[in-house]
C-alpha cells in the first residue's frame, strides 16, 4: 500500500532538521533572557543569533527584526489602528485590519493608488500570484514568498514586514514583524518591554532558535535552485491535470507566481467535497473554500478576482515542495481525475 503524499505545503511545512537540532540545544539553556548572569546571557545570545539569521535570510540588514508569535500577531501589530487600506486578496489575519477597498484584477493583481496608506502581500497563500510592491508600501505581508522566491526586504519598498516560521521548515507558534530601522509600532502585549519595546513577555527561546535555522537552510535551498525544481514539478502536474479536461480552470496559470502552488478549480464540483475525496485517496490537499460557522462559503480571493459563486466554490489548492516528486503529482493527477470524472457523470 502506498504511503499518503502531503501537498499542503502553504499550511505548514515539514520541520526541517536545521530547525529541529537547533531547537533540542535551545532546550538545554536554562537562562531567562532578560537575567544578567552567565545562564540569561546565553539565552539571549541564541536570540541575537536567530535574529541575525532571519534578517541575512530577508535581506533586511538595519532593520528591526521583532519577533512575536506568528504572522498574525505580526499583523495586528502593525495594522491594528493605522486606517490602511487593503484588498480582498489578503490574507484575514491582515483583511481584519484594514479597509479591503484596493481594486483587484481577473489575474490577482491589487491596484495601488497610495503606497504609504496600504498593505499588498508580496505572495498570494492561495493562488500563489505575485504582486509587485510600490515603493514607499506601508505593509506587506512576506509570509508566502519567504524562503520560495528571491527578494530581499530591504529592496522591496515596503517599509514593514511579515513573516512566520513554519512556512519555511521552521516551527508553529514564531514569526516577525520586520521595520525599517526608525519606524516604531505600538507595543500591543504590555509588560517587561523585551523585543525592543514592541512586544513584552519573556521570549520563546526555542522557536526563535528554530526560526533562526530554518530561515538560513530556506535561504541556502533558494540559492541552490532547489525551488526551480520544484517549479518543474508544479509544471508537470499542471500539464496532467489539463489532460484530463478542457473545463477545468488553473487559477492564475498566466500570471507570476510562487514556483510550488496550483489552485484548480471545477464549477459546481465543490472544494470541501474534492479535498475529503482526496484526503481518502491518500492525499492532504486544501479547499479553496472554507466552513465558519457550519455554513460553506466560496474563497474570497477567488470572488475578489472576478469568479463566480460556482467556481469559486469549487477549488482546491495543490501546494508542493521540495520533498515532493514526479511520481507524487502523477498519482495525484491519476486520483483526481478519477474522482472528477464521476463527477461528470453524476451531472451529466
Amino acid at each position: 500500500m502506498m504511503g499518503r503524499v502531503y501537498l499542503d505545503w502553504n499550511a505548514t511545512t515539514p520541520l526541517r532538521p536545521e530547525a529541529r537540532e537547533a531547537m533540542i540545544g535551545a532546550m538545554d539553556v536554562l537562562g531567562n533572557p532578560s537575567s544578567v548572569h552567565a545562564e540569561g546571557r546565553a539565552a539571549k545570545s541564541l536570540i541575537a543569533k536567530a535574529r541575525a539569521q532571519v534578517s541575512a535570510a530577508l535581506g533586511a540588514d538595519g532593520a528591526d527584526v521583532v519577533f512575536t508569535s506568528g504572522a498574525t500577531e505580526a499583523a495586528a501589530l502593525a495594522c491594528a489602528g493605522r486606517g490602511y487600506l487593503g484588498a480582498d486578496v489578503e490574507h484575514d489575519a491582515v483583511v481584519s485590519w484594514v479597509d479591503p477597498s484596493l481594486p483587484v484584477s481577473g489575474d490577482g493583481a491589487v491596484a495601488v493608488s497610495d503606497p504609504g496608506r496600504s498593505v499588498l502581500q508580496l505572495a498570494n497563500s492561495e493562488t500563489g500570484v505575485l504582486q509587485r510592491l510600490p515603493e514607499g508600501l506601508a505593509v506587506s505581508d512576506m509570509t508566502q514568498a519567504f524562503g520560495k522566491v528571491p527578494f530581499a526586504f530591504n529592496w522591496s519598498g515596503a517599509q514593514m514586514g511579515l513573516v512566520s516560521a513554519h512556512k519555511l521548515g521552521g516551527p508553529k507558534g514564531i514569526g516577525a514583524l520586520v521595520l525599517r530601522r526608525g519606524l516604531d509600532v505600538e507595543s500591543r502585549i504590555k509588560g517587561g518591554g523585551q523585543e525592543m519595546g514592541r512586544r513584552s513577555g519573556t521570549e520563546n527561546v526555542i522557536g526563535m532558535a528554530g526560526f533562526g535555522a530554518a530561515a538560513e537552510a530556506a535561504a541556502r535551498d533558494l540559492a541552490d535552485g532547489v525551488w526551480e525544481r520544484v517549479a518543474e514539478i508544479r509544471n508537470i502536474l499542471e500539464n496532467a491535470l489539463e489532460d484530463v479536461s478542457d473545463s477545468l480552470i488553473l487559477v492564475g496559470k498566466g500570471a507570476e507566481r510562487l514556483p510550488n502552488t496550483t489552485v484548480l478549480a471545477v464549477p459546481g464540483w465543490k472544494g470541501e467535497t474534492q479535498v475529503m475525496q482526496m484526503d481518502l485517496a491518500g492525499f492532504a490537499v486544501s479547499a479553496g473554500s472554507a466552513c465558519s460557522s457550519g455554513k460553506v462559503r466560496a474563497s474570497r480571493v477567488l470572488r475578489a478576482m472576478g469568479y463566480d459563486e460556482a467556481t469559486a466554490s469549487g477549488a482546491i489548492r495543490v501546494s508542493i515542495g521540495p520533498a515532493t516528486t514526479e511520481e507524487d503529482v502523477l498519482r495525484f493527477a491519476d486520483a483526481w481525475s478519477k474522482q472528477f470524472k464521476k463527477f461528470r457523470a453524476r451531472v451529466a
